[in-house]
């Protein structure tokens, strides 16, 4: 069952919490919200490490509370807020509490499974949350979506690719579709050879063509992994099995989404390679918002061009498909293992190649021993998810290989 999705809400102006207010969608949110003043008010922002950052976010949107993940912080974000009226905390529970904050939406941004727990609180206490963070359903997907249908809460896509399928949908029949298809851009790797990627630099993964994001998402769109995190999300945000999931490879970056009916017609979402695009759409739904946000030309794009993914140069994609598939956990499992790789690759440890090859490795293994099995709970995911994390450092220590993926 896919998690219910926001419905129309006509009141004034809008209570926003801001999950991730320091990274790239925080810093996106806050553009959009303070062209559009009239239309928002923030109850609170979070952030993780930077104390100042986060205050001026706090400062410009005129937040009642800010909450800082780094305890450390907590003298410098008080300081920093000094004679604001803004309420300063830190610490994991000072997140939760930001989250907690009444409020009419939660943006949801905060990176990797840090993000998880403060995202399920958010849900579970009725609010509508507009999802950044893709670890939520990667990594705890049953529990999210058996909280939202118990709660009737409401989702609304962030990622561009999912924002698009949603606006694509609108309110048709899932069994009338025949396929949902998620675009990638193939990254800075897209017409490289398998020996050049192999050898390829933590320099030259984060460069890539169409957007700017952090390091960890632009590693893991390199390779493709972002894209199979994205199929995994997908299947529980609309419900959908794996059969009907499909992913094109368009450098463009301007086709974001396609849904093809079984009547033989086909509905897509574009725009041009923006998040604020995706941003406004879910701060707004179902109204729509005047903004700054770039203009799709297509006449200045002049072509649209698609090609199938190639699993050989880019393994991660399939990895994450047959995880997928797999079922028992193993998405868990494989977002959990990608962070330790992606991480390892940052700091030199192991070559792009390995990143694949690691995650893999680390799902073949979780099904080997017998541990494998769906998360019942988002403490379960996160206890998986530990487990996981663990077993990666050991198989970097140890450099074991393991074969391929197949379903338990």
């Amino acid at each position: 069952m896919a998690a219910t999705l926001a419905k129309a809400d006509d009141r004034g102006p809008r209570s926003i919490v801001i999950l991730g207010a320091t990274g790239s969608i925080g810093k996106s949110t806050a553009d959009i919200i303070a062209g559009a003043k009239e239309a928002f008010t923030v109850a609170a922002v979070a952030g993780g490490r930077d104390p100042i950052a986060l205050a001026r976010v706090a400062r410009d949107l005129g937040a009642k509370f800010a909450a800082l993940a780094d305890p450390s912080g907590y003298a410098a974000l008080k300081d920093a807020l000094a004679g604001s009226g803004i309420e300063a905390a830190a610490g994991p529970d000072a997140v939760i509490e930001a989250a907690l904050r009444p409020s009419d939406m939660v943006m949801a941004a905060i990176a990797g499974t840090a993000g998880v727990g403060p995202t399920y609180a958010a849900l579970s206490a009725g609010r509508t949350v507009a999802l950044a963070n893709k670890e939520c359903l990667v990594c705890a997907g049953p529990a999210f979506v058996r909280q939202a249908a118990a709660m009737g809460t409401r989702l609304l896509p962030v990622d561009s690719e999912h924002n698009a399928i949603f606006q694509a949908l609108g309110d048709s029949d899932l069994a009338m579709i025949e396929m949902m298809t998620l675009t990638a851009s193939g990254g800075p790797f897209r017409t490289w050879t398998a020996e050049a990627i192999a050898k390829a630099t933590p320099e030259q993964a984060l460069q890539h063509p169409n957007w700017s994001m952090g390091p960890k998402i632009t590693v893991d769109s390199a390779g493709l992994m972002n894209k199979g995190l994205e199929v995994i999300e997908a299947h529980y945000l609309f419900g959908i099995e794996a059969e009907r999931l499909d992913v094109l490879v368009h450098a463009q970056s301007v086709v974001h989404g396609l849904v093809a009916f079984r009547d033989g017609s086909v509905t897509a979402g574009l725009a041009a390679p923006d998040m604020r695009v995706p941003i406004a759409h879910c701060l707004s739904y179902p109204r729509r918002l005047t903004t700054g946000a770039r203009r799709l030309d297509l006449a200045a794009v002049g072509q649209l061009t698609f090609e199938r993914p190639d699993f050989a140069r880019f393994p991660a994609l399939r990895v994450a498909l047959d995880a997928l598939r797999a079922g028992c956990g193993l998405p868990t499992v494989l977002n959990a293992a990608n962070e330790v790789a992606v991480a390892a690759f940052l700091e030199r440890r192991i070559s792009f190649h390995d990143i694949a090859r690691l995650v893999e490795q680390c799902c073949e293994a979780t099904l080997a021993d017998g541990t494998a099995h769906d998360p019942e709970s988002v403490a379960d995911a996160l206890a998986i998810d530990h487990i996981a994390r663990e077993r990666t450092q050991a198989l970097l220590a140890q450099g074991s290989t393991f074969g391929m993926v197949t379903a338990c």
